[in-house]
């Protein structure tokens, strides 16, 4: 068991951690002995109280006399640490040690120590030069900025914690968030902006694709970005879009029947968009006109419910409902009547959002958003891939995007060759495989259709996530049993009579995978 000592605004940011890092733990009570003590108080602590005691506090405080260690300067802005060789961005202010030695966390560009260990009396005592429950807040509100994308850094926190408690002998329990015989979690989703070429006659849309497809395709064929198949192929489209707009060949951007072909069964979340010609709104007043959408969810009714028939699921592609919830529940009714069901989830359109959407939206009625991520780049705007609960939200769940096809290859994004993008998805899939967690992709409906053209890179993710262990899901499935995961106690855990690092499968229905329950360092029996 940990007790927690903390400031009372932290409350609510302890909860949420120990959510994230499924493990026995409280508030700490006076008078109760615990396996790990863990404070970000500036008070002495009783060492003698635990096992392993650990502080966390980005300044100098008396607890640092009390161990007789010298603490740097306090930085007040962002640096980063280096655990075990993998960096961890730190967003609140930090120290580092003059005593010690710097293998398991050190400041990257100074290589000082982060962390002060020591054993004392008996127990162990670290003191951590951060403050973990401001770095927790810090990610789940503001996020992280672009530059650190890449790094799973509430992830990397849970996984520190847990090798100072396991390293230190201490007994720990923890429910992963991983399904029950699978590695991860990969869902597949598709932002529906564009079903149809069709019906965009003569606007920015239609010459837009035009241009791309017969100018830009050259470029790119000529600079060894595109195959020659595939700059055929766009011209190709660009002849017949005429023939397309007559209603006298088939409609190359209309991709539903393509998309369950292609997933052969993994049932995919589509979103898509309640409203036509409706561009929406900003902060700052109305949005750009080309956001408008020029299909509502009604015109593509038919497709939708082939698709629910397939198994899939269709959300909604909010477009005011970040800002405002009256217009986020008209959204939310407009999908609702094509799908017929009660808990239904969102995805911002152009990924619009605040840190007061959450409420916003968990006000409209939504189960769930998968908003949060990058339109610039991929990675971990959140800082881990799992479902969470934002702050300020009292049930509505988060499920980051991890991936997204236009920041890997729009000109003004990423701009990765195909096996550029290869190399920074496959750090994604193993980050999933080492923390567990949500691998989200986002892959629009008019993406494998010309003059895109990135099915091939698709089918491969596809093919790549089933060969690694994923368990594939729909956003609501995957939402669904991290809700199991969270609703979880520990008051029966019972050990296995070997003592040593196990899995027990726990039952939580509703056709789900389970979960598992793993020790260390488990006491032996009898």
């Amino acid at each position: 068991m940990i007790g927690v000592i903390a400031n009372p605004a932290e409350d609510s940011v302890i909860c949420e951690f120990f959510e994230l890092f499924k493990t026995p733990w409280e508030f700490y009570r006076n008078g109760r002995q615990y396996d790990v003590l863990l404070t970000t108080t500036n008070d002495i602590v009783n060492r003698d109280m635990a096992k392993l005691v650990l502080v966390y506090a980005g300044q100098g405080i008396p607890f640092d006399a009390d161990l007789k260690i010298t603490t740097s300067p306090q930085r007040m802005s962002t640096s980063v640490l280096s655990y075990r060789g993998i960096q961890i961005p730190i967003y609140g202010s930090s120290v580092t040690f003059q005593e010690g030695k710097c293998e398991i966390l050190a400041d990257a560009s100074s290589h000082l120590p982060a962390i002060h260990l020591r054993r004392d009396r008996g127990n162990v005592v670290g003191r951590i030069g951060y403050n973990l429950f401001f770095e927790v807040a810090s990610l789940l509100t503001a996020g992280q900025p672009i530059e650190n994308a890449a790094m799973p850094a509430l992830d990397l926190h849970i996984a520190l914690l847990r090798d100072l408690i396991v390293e230190s002998g201490v007994t720990l329990v923890e429910i992963p968030p991983v399904p029950e015989g699978y590695r991860f979690i990969a869902c597949l989703t598709h932002d529906v902006d564009h079903p149809s070429i069709r019906i965009h006659k003569f606007d920015h849309t239609m010459f837009g694709f035009l241009y791309r497809a017969v100018v830009g395709s050259l470029f790119a064929a000529l600079r060894g970005r595109s195959s020659l198949r595939n700059l055929l192929m766009n011209w190709q489209a660009a002849l017949k879009l005429v023939f397309v707009q007559l209603g006298l060949a088939k409609d190359f951007w209309r991709t539903f029947d393509d998309y369950i072909r292609l997933e052969k069964g993994l049932h995919s979340s589509f979103f898509v968009i309640p409203f036509k010609n409706c561009p929406g709104r900003t902060t700052h007043g109305v949005a750009p006109s080309h956001r408008t959408s020029r299909y509502g969810a009604i015109d593509i009714a038919n497709d939708l419910r082939d698709l629910i028939a397939c198994g899939s699921e269709v959300g909604v592609h909010g477009i005011d409902a970040w800002l405002d919830a009256s217009s986020g529940q008209k959204e939310l009714e407009e999908i609702r009547q094509v799908t017929a069901d009660k808990k239904i989830g969102i995805r911002m359109h152009w990924l619009y959002f605040n840190e007061q959407s959450p409420v916003t939206l968990e006000k409209a009625g939504f189960d769930y958003d998968s908003t949060v991520g990058y339109n610039e780049t991929i990675g971990y705007r959140a800082g881990t891939s799992q479902v969470y609960k934002p702050l300020n939200a009292s049930r509505l769940l988060e499920l980051p995007l991890l991936i997204m096809d236009t920041s890997l290859f729009y000109p003004d994004r990423l701009h990765l060759t195909a096996a550029e993008a290869e190399e920074r998805v496959d750090v994604i899939i193993e980050n999933a495989i080492e923390f567990g967690g949500t691998v989200t992709v986002n892959w629009h409906d008019r993406s494998i259709a010309p003059e895109r053209l990135w099915g091939d890179f698709y089918v491969n993710l596809v093919e790549d996530l089933k060969n690694r262990g994923a368990w594939f899901s729909t956003a609501s499935q995957a939402v669904t049993w991290f809700r199991k995961r969270r609703a979880v106690s520990f008051e029966n855990v019972k050990w296995n009579s070997d003592g040593k690092h196990v899995q027990t499968s726990l039952d939580i229905g509703d056709d789900l995978p389970g979960l598992c329950l793993r020790t260390y360092n488990a006491p032996e029996t009898s």
